[in-house]
């Protein structure tokens, strides 16, 4: 039996770069790609393949898909995993900004899982795995692209999981919650460079200062509990559709479910400091 194939972006750090190690070891050959391959040179010592991919250049992905076809003849696994976060008050952020978020956490997810498909479906096999976030079922404020994007790929998982399975292709979701690593730091940069001065400083400043601090950095899931579910999730022969896992996801999601808008409202104000007025 050929052994399976998996591709995973975002590779070069975080969930990407240890989902690609707990993968290899789980027996799958595995493509991690990423725009900086230079930052996973340690992968292809653990016997990893790199693919220079950027998740927002269609002619990337597709150069990518046809290299792995190329070399294995099949694709099993798709973890679509790249993306980042963009904060800011809505009034402050960039139309071009938002847009630049949509291209990399929603329709580069989208557009490498329509290149991976024809494979899939000619196998009668595969399984695609979408990295969301607990942030595609709560809300913070100053989130609001981010958390548009996260919402939007829960949506689109769900559809396509009802598209695909009579071709045998399972659709998972995995909805971390607070992770270590770089994420914290970039959308704390994003969010004080748009709303760090202006009307909205109060809150740019107190959500910053919640997404980088140390105490909250010593309370984040390592990177790879979530790489053991994506491994759990794709051996499965029947997988679940959604996992939450990591810090604080559980409880969150549940108390979004529960609470009235207004209460978890005040929730999350209180979780991030965030003023009240």
């Amino acid at each position: 039996m050929a052994t399976k194939v998996a591709l995973v972006t975002g590779a070069s750090s975080g969930i990407g770069e240890a989902a690609a190690l707990k993968l290899h070891e789980a027996g799958y050959t595995v493509y991690g790609a990423a725009r900086r391959v230079q930052r996973m040179r340690h992968l292809a010592e653990s016997g990893i393949r790199l693919l220079a991919m950027d998740v927002s250049v269609d002619s990337s992905m597709q150069a990518g898909v046809e290299k792995i076809i190329a070399e294995t003849g099949r694709i099993d696994v798709l973890v679509n995993n790249a993306g980042y976060g963009s904060y800011g008050a809505l009034e402050d952020v960039p139309m071009d900004e938002a847009r630049d978020q949509f291209e990399v956490n929603v329709f580069g997810a989208a557009r490498l899982t329509q290149l991976v498909l024809p494979h899939m479906r000619a196998q009668r096999s595969g399984t695609i795995v979408n990295i969301t976030s607990m942030g595609g079922k709560i809300y913070t404020a100053l989130g609001a692209w981010y958390h548009a994007t996260k919402f939007a790929l829960e949506a689109i998982s769900d559809c396509l999981r009802m598209e695909v399975k009579p071709f045998g292709i399972d659709v998972v979701v995995v909805e971390p919650g607070g992770v270590k690593s770089e994420w914290g730091g970039i959308a704390a940069q994003k969010v004080r460079a748009v709303s760090g001065t202006g009307p909205y400083a109060p809150q740019g400043n107190a959500v910053a200062d919640s997404l980088s601090s140390e105490a909250n950095e010593r309370r984040l899931s390592a990177p790879e509990l979530i790489a053991k579910t994506i491994v759990k999730a794709v051996k499965a022969r029947r997988p679940r559709t959604r996992y939450a896992v990591g810090f604080a996801a559980k409880p969150m999601i549940f108390l979004h479910g529960v609470l009235p808008n207004r209460t978890f409202d005040a929730v999350m104000r209180r979780v991030t400091g965030v003023p009240a007025s």
